[in-house]
């Protein structure tokens, strides 16, 4: 028995030391991978390195995994020591394998912290590691805080930063430029790979929020290019929900205008696969707030039309037009405001307009639930004559003849009842406004 240990120990040492050997050999790598291999058949390495993938042959994975774990408890429980290489390849292996392993990226955070360790190579772990586990946890919770950190240091014009006197240099607005685009494209990556991972997409949020601010350009860049991304992914709720999110911005600097004249955001347009050439022009027509959301809605009709019978549409379309429909109300009850600026801080809708929207948006949701008898007590003679005037009546009539088309067309079964649903969200939801 001890014989058998001490030639596992021997074997894991070995792969942990090939793996080190790769990633020098190769700094490039950007993809790994199990090869299917039940058993050992030559006597050779299990890590094979091929241009920039990485591979793991499956057969030694029940060796490895289980000693690098036990080691790294152990050091955990201070009943043994690791100088500070061995460590790192100790819990590079380990990520690599099992990135929901928190200890490990514990151990690398207090590496970092105690300046052993490069928080670069710690977001080029996490990328790698997204390339197998795109839904990891624990991956994006540490990216975040290894994030907060490089913000600090190199953006301290964030809003994560505390210095705030400081001067940013040109070096360090570059670099804030080069983080957060390659952390919007791990996450249109991770998206790819697994279907609605929810994970990337509020990743993705938490970069724009904390990142970006909200930048008006960003998000207008963001919108562009996510626009053929959930093309292509028809039934991917988390895409959606992204899109939305980007759209509950932009209302918060209520009227936004994006001026022909200003050209297009400084920011590389490359981390949304397959982004349409005419969306990534180096000049962007004038987009208003109010062209958005047409464009948003006729993106709708096109989808349904086009893939009947996916409910994530029909949810998206329901939240852009309820999102539109406060918009428009508050437009014709306040006034029309100016225009804002590109980055637009002024005109901002305020924290409780946004809260009370979200809220009633969260309501407009149960309509298909059970709904409390009580509520529904009163007549509806009594609920016409609480809907006061419409002043976007027009709008709502073309989203009943567009429901009204699609039930007379469709023979989709599926694409029915979610028109149905939609009709009555708007009967009974919309015209209570």
């Amino acid at each position: 028995m001890a014989e058998l240990e001490e030639e596992v120990g021997v074997l894991v040492q070995r792969v942990v030391k090939d793996i080190n050997s790769a990633f020098k050999k190769n700094p490039n790598i950007d993809e790994i991978g199990l090869i299917p291999c039940p058993e050992a058949r030559y006597n050779r390495s299990p890590i094979v390195l091929v241009e920039n993938k990485l591979g793991v042959e499956s057969w030694c994975i029940k060796f490895l995994l289980p000693y690098v774990h036990n080691k790294l408890l152990l050091f955990r429980q201070r009943k043994q020591w690791f100088d500070r290489d061995a460590l790192i390849d100790i819990t590079c292996t380990l990520l690599l394998l099992n990135p929901d392993f928190t200890t490990a990226w514990n151990v690398r955070k207090e590496l970092i912290q105690f300046g052993a360790l490069s928080p670069e190579k710690d977001l080029y772990l996490g990328k790698l590691a997204l390339t197998k586990f795109p839904k990891s946890p624990e991956t994006w919770i540490h990216r975040r805080w290894v994030l907060k950190r490089l913000l600090q240091e190199h953006c301290p014009h964030s809003s994560l930063a505390k210095d705030q006197n400081r001067d940013v240099t040109t070096a360090q607005s570059a670099k804030y430029q080069e983080i957060l685009h390659d952390e919007l494209k791990v996450c249109t990556d991770a998206a790819g790979r697994y279907p609605s991972n929810y994970n990337a997409w509020s990743h993705r949020i938490w970069v724009l929020q904390n990142m970006a601010e909200e930048d008006s350009k960003i998000i207008y860049d963001e919108l562009c290019s996510s626009k053929y991304w959930v093309s292509m992914h028809i039934s991917d709720h988390s895409g959606f929900h992204y899109r939305q999110f980007l759209f509950k911005s932009l209302i918060r600097r209520s009227n936004f205008i994006l001026d022909k004249t200003v050209s297009a955001p400084s920011l590389p347009t490359d981390h949304c696969a397959s982004l349409p050439k005419e969306e990534s022009s180096s000049e962007i027509q004038t987009w208003s707030l109010q062209g958005l959301f047409d464009e948003e809605l006729d993106l709708c009709n096109d989808l349904i039309e086009s893939y009947p019978g996916h409910e994530a549409l029909w949810c998206h379309r329901r939240l852009v037009f309820f999102l539109w429909h406060h918009w428009s109300s508050d437009h014709h009850s306040c006034g029309t405001p100016g225009k804002t600026s590109l980055n637009g801080t002024d005109g901002s809708l305020g924290l409780s307009h946004t809260t009370t929207m979200v809220n009633k948006a969260s309501q407009v949701m149960d309509v298909d639930c059970l709904i409390d008898p009580s509520l529904q007590s009163y007549s509806q003679e009594t609920k016409r004559l609480k809907r006061g005037p419409q002043p976007d009546s027009h709008k709502l009539l073309a989203e009943h003849r567009f429901v009204s088309k699609i039930l007379s067309d469709c023979g989709n079964m599926d694409q029915v009842r979610f028109a149905t649903s939609y009709k009555k969200w708007l009967d009974s939801v919309i015209g209570q406004l």
